[in-house]
């Protein structure tokens, strides 16, 4: 899952993307609607955390330019604004679900996983394949039953290798999918994680690379 905060307060901003990591989420982070507005148009997010009041472009026209796309992000309003009446002008601009300041983050992030699953674009809840189980909203994953002890990165992986089966991903669209922008594309960090997966997921082998191309995940059977 890929989302951008959009938050002026920086030392906020910085608090919720680590957060959000931490749940394995790939996040970006703006700090004004413009800086928005430049990511939005190169990158394909499933989640919009976005503060009403922002500089350079207001979170209100932002919100309705998201929406106004076809294949648009769902949009949580995340804002100071908590009386009735703004949650009610909120949604009628667009946004998905609304989230007054104060809040607290657990329930944040089960609104941010809860419009991931409502997003059209949105797969069915369990991935299977190869005698492997995941499940996005549990986050878990088994193996011809047998439960797995993923990290956060490794669950990632397998969850985006899943959704591609049976086509290849890049190491390039691994690092886009499961990390975020500040991930540096000459790393080696995507081949160190196959390998624990691999080693994880046991014998016979299920994730295979052909170099040049990338990974698959592939039934041994």
């Amino acid at each position: 899952m890929r989302v951008l905060v959009v938050e002026d307060a920086r030392s906020l901003a910085d608090v919720l993307a680590e957060g959000l990591r931490d749940q394995g989420m790939a996040v970006d982070v703006a700090h004004d609607g413009l800086e928005a507005v430049a990511k939005l148009d190169v990158n394909a997010y499933d989640v919009v955390v976005l503060d009403r009041d922002l500089p350079g472009l207001h979170g209100d026209t932002l919100c309705q330019m998201i929406t106004e796309n076809d294949d648009r992000a769902m949009v949580l309003m995340l804002t100071a604004a908590g009386a009735p009446g703004d949650r009610v002008s909120g949604l009628i601009l667009g946004a998905d679900d609304y989230l007054a300041k104060p809040f607290h983050f657990p329930e944040l992030v089960l609104r941010v996983r809860a419009l991931a699953r409502r997003r059209p674009a949105a797969r069915a809840r369990t991935l299977r394949s190869a005698g492997i189980e995941l499940d996005p909203v549990r986050r878990t994953v088994t193996r011809d039953g047998r439960l797995l002890d993923l990290s956060v990165k490794e669950f990632g992986v397998l969850e985006a290798l899943l959704r591609a089966a049976p086509a290849f991903l890049s190491a390039e669209k691994l690092l886009e999918q499961v990390w975020d922008e500040h991930a540096d594309p000459f790393t080696n960090t995507v081949a160190v994680t196959i390998g624990r997966l691999r080693r994880k997921l046991g014998e016979p082998p299920v994730v295979i690379t052909t170099p040049g191309v990338g990974y698959r995940v592939v039934d041994p059977g």
